[in-house]
């Protein structure tokens, strides 16, 4: 039964994770399109942005330990994490859909 605790608080700091970056993401974006002269909603934007990438911080740490906690209760040794770099994942690669290749019957 405790196992089954862990892989739901570990999904669940997954989600939470990935939908924090995302919220950066959109405050990035947003933060970009602001018109010059509107300077109380770029203040706004930076101060939501900087409060928003700390949190992600704390996030990355926090599903950093806890995938360490994970690994070191299956294997029983853990190795040592990074936190700040753990929880960084690889881009996804997009592909491009081929069109497959055509016998030329002449």
């Amino acid at each position: 039964m405790r196992i089954d605790e862990e892989y739901k608080l570990s999904k669940t700091i997954d989600l939470e994770l990935t939908r924090a970056e995302v919220e950066v993401l959109e405050l990035e974006a947003r933060l970009r399109v602001v018109p010059m002269n509107d300077t109380q909603l770029s203040d706004a934007l930076k101060t939501a942005l900087a409060a928003k990438k700390e949190r992600l911080a704390k996030l990355r740490t926090l599903h950093a330990t806890a995938g360490r906690a994970n690994r070191s209760g299956k294997d029983g040794g853990g190795e040592k994490v990074d936190p700040l770099h753990a929880g960084r994942r690889p881009p996804l690669k997009r592909t491009v859909p081929q069109r497959p290749q055509t016998k030329s019957g002449k």
